[in-house]
């Protein structure tokens, strides 16, 4: 397994701590609002990024999240072609320049989502939940579940062939929370058996799975088994743990939620051990600031730290 941390492009002391942590492959988002730049499907804007990672000795692996706007993509909107052509020329890219990997969602009008984000947890820590008590979940439907399968397989169809061309891996993220609808949006990826369909669409090796581990476990899933029953085709996975249901969750330390995470790494390691890891969604800690929830740099520390323990230790 590799260990990354996700990483803002731009360079910033993340960064230095990051190398100090021996951590040697960068996750981030290119998205133009983040970068001051063109979208990726623009070479020489992703060239400069991946060219600022490695001046600084990491190697960019991947890109995740929405690298530009994809709500008609995922709507089946007019102009969707146009812009699956964009996402074409970003894999193409991404394969010339080395970028191995997009983990990427297919989550409509609302990505992931959290109710609270200051709950304490261990010492004063501050962590993110979410209980779906909290919001008006009674709106009028935007779009039913059967069209944003088309709308998924559409978008599939227009994308694995430029995949397979560049050498990079997509990897699809589960809906976070895993609740459908959501806000007046339908979410299709909230199940263990969403994504045996989703692996039933195509058996191309471009074509596989994050395992954001504390997705499934709100699905009410055996994350155990379903890493041996995915195997290689788990190509990232999201470090992180959860206490409770999908209707009513929070997230916790690594080290003391409810899932046993190093018999997760020993599973990962014997079933998908070319894979991707970073840590994710880590509590905000004493005196840091709470304003990008999930993603301060303290809780990462710990969590690397964490990580390479477990590796050490078992020897994976």
């Amino acid at each position: 397994m590799k260990l990354s941390l996700m990483l803002p492009a731009k360079k910033n002391i993340q960064w230095d701590t990051a190398a100090q942590l021996g951590v040697k492959y960068a996750v981030t988002k290119a998205a133009p609002e983040l970068t001051g730049l063109p979208d990726p499907s623009d070479f020489s804007a992703l060239q400069s990024i991946r060219d600022r990672f490695a001046e600084a000795g990491f190697t960019l692996y991947a890109l995740e999240g929405d690298e530009f706007d994809m709500h008609r993509i995922k709507l089946g909107l007019p102009g969707r072609d146009g812009d699956l052509e964009r996402y074409r020329n970003m894999l193409g890219n991404m394969g010339r320049l080395g970028i191995k990997l997009l983990c990427y969602n297919f989550m409509a009008g609302i990505g992931w989502f959290r109710t609270k984000t200051d709950l304490p947890e261990r010492g004063g820590a501050l962590t993110s939940g979410f209980s779906l008590r909290d919001i008006d979940n009674d709106l009028p439907l935007r779009i039913t579940e059967e069209e944003m399968w088309r709308n998924y397989e559409y978008f599939l169809d227009a994308v694995l062939p430029a995949a397979e061309e560049a050498g990079v891996r997509i990897a699809l993220h589960p809906d976070d929370p895993p609740v459908s609808p959501l806000l007046g949006y339908s979410r299709i990826l909230t199940s263990a058996d969403a994504f045996r369909r989703v692996l039933q669409l195509s058996r191309s090796p471009a074509h596989g799975i994050t395992f954001c581990q504390a997705t499934f476990r709100c699905m009410g899933e055996d994350v155990f088994q379903l890493i041996h029953e995915f195997g290689e085709k788990i190509f990232f996975l999201h470090f992180r743990d959860s206490a409770g249901t999908k209707e009513n969750f929070r997230e916790t330390f690594h080290d003391n939620g409810p899932t046993d995470m190093v018999r997760l790494l020993k599973c990962m390691a014997d079933a998908a051990p070319d894979c991707l890891v970073r840590p994710d969604h880590t509590p905000t800690m004493a005196g840091e600031s709470n304003e990008n929830a999930g993603y301060a740099m303290l809780g990462n520390i710990f969590a690397v730290g964490y990580i390479k323990g477990i590796l050490e230790a078992c020897a994976l």
